[in-house]
């Protein structure tokens, strides 16, 4: 991984993720320089002062593409904005639930990602997904080269990531020529759900895929029966639980195991592996509506996939890295292991030779996100 600032793995990884989704070297360089001192103490302090910079270079450059635009120039200016979403998103997604400047920060993302779409002409529609009495946000990218209904791949959030995040990742895009519809969905508890909808996060996934399903169902683009879903990192337990049990999706592929995540918060307790957010704890706590550790620690052991993946009765990828310093690979091998009424599975671990070996691929994000397509669309 990418190491901007020495020893420091949460600060780092958010730095990574710029990275994949399309941040310019440069930029971050004039970003991260004047945080290096800070970046040496503990991974939450600090963490304003990083706000601050990666959001000052965000609304330099939308200044800029404002101007760029206002001569006329909107691809020029759509390519601005596509790199100011990135900065304002790395900002948020580092500071804790109470933050004061945290949601103007989002709502700034979620603008400058509407303008980038539309100057930069991203091939990309933002959707509503009608859930109970509310509904959540997604974005819906094409298939290419399809002159009917195509494959689609549901794909959703971990716990700290958000549907821009996963757009940025690449692998919609990669989808997209293997003749495959992706909707990247901000289920509950991620992205919009939580920071606009208010709507917190839940064991059973199954209930918020059955109703991106039902959403897909409506699409003349979509064919009804060729519907998969993928996750990345707690994604890798939200979506093999729901493929699980709803029985409408025909296929399962994991970027990162997570076969006991309920185990694993009893070890971060024990300060055992890297957190992947600062403010740890008060983001679990925000993310499922739990008021206090106590009740939060008390919930966790209902996400685990042990007598769950059995019931997974559809091809079933899993892939992980070698080198994942949130998720042991011990975390992985039984979601595999224990997948037995899978018509195919496959267990791929990605390493530190091929790339793609931190979590979630977050070294070299390329790796996954063209072995998980060219998986799919060899099984879907």
């Amino acid at each position: 991984m990418f190491q901007y600032f020495p020893g420091n793995y949460v600060w780092n990884a958010s730095v990574n993720i710029a990275m994949t989704c399309g941040a310019k070297i440069g930029e971050v360089d004039q970003i991260c320089r004047p945080l290096i001192e800070a970046s040496t103490q503990e991974d939450d302090a600090g963490t304003a002062q990083f706000f601050r910079s990666w959001v000052d270079k965000a609304d330099a450059m939308v200044a800029l593409a404002d101007e760029t635009l206002a001569l006329g120039r909107p691809l020029g200016a759509g390519s601005l904005y596509n790199r100011a979403w990135i900065y304002y998103l790395v900002a948020e997604r580092m500071q804790s639930p109470d933050f004061p400047e945290r949601q103007a920060a989002y709502d700034k993302m979620v603008d400058v990602f509407g303008k980038a779409i539309e100057h930069a002409r991203l091939p990309v529609e933002v959707v509503e997904i009608p859930y109970e009495d509310t509904s959540f946000p997604a974005l819906f990218i094409p298939a290419q080269g399809v002159g009917g209904p195509a494959r689609t791949m549901i794909y959703c959030n971990g716990l700290d990531s958000m549907k821009e995040m996963l757009y940025g990742t690449g692998i919609a895009g990669e989808f997209a020529r293997r003749g495959i519809n992706t909707l990247i969905v901000d289920q509950p508890g991620t992205g919009g759900a939580i920071r606009l909808q208010g709507l917190h996060g839940r064991y059973d996934s199954e209930v918020w895929a059955g109703a991106a399903v039902d959403y897909l169902e409506t699409r003349a683009e979509v064919d009804a029966d060729r519907i998969g879903m993928m996750g990345i990192s707690l994604g890798g337990y939200f979506a093999p639980r729901a493929v699980a049990f709803e029985k409408r999706l025909r296929l399962c592929a994991v970027w990162g195991a997570n076969y006991d995540w309920g185990e694993v918060q009893k070890r971060r307790l024990q300060r055992e592996g890297e957190n992947p957010v600062p403010h740890y704890w008060a983001h679990v706590q925000w993310v499922f509506g739990q008021p206090s550790l106590e009740e939060f620690m008390a919930w966790a052991p209902n996400m685990t996939l042990e007598g769950v993946v059995e019931r997974i009765t559809v091809p079933f990828l899993v892939t992980h890295g070698e080198d994942d310093r949130q998720i042991p690979m011990e975390f992985a091998r039984p979601e595999y292991e224990n997948a037995v009424n899978s018509p195919f599975r496959e267990f791929h671990v990605f390493t530190s030779d091929t790339g793609g070996s931190s979590h979630a691929g977050v070294d070299n994000e390329a790796i996954g996100a063209s072995f998980i397509p060219d998986w799919v669309a060899e099984h879907l």
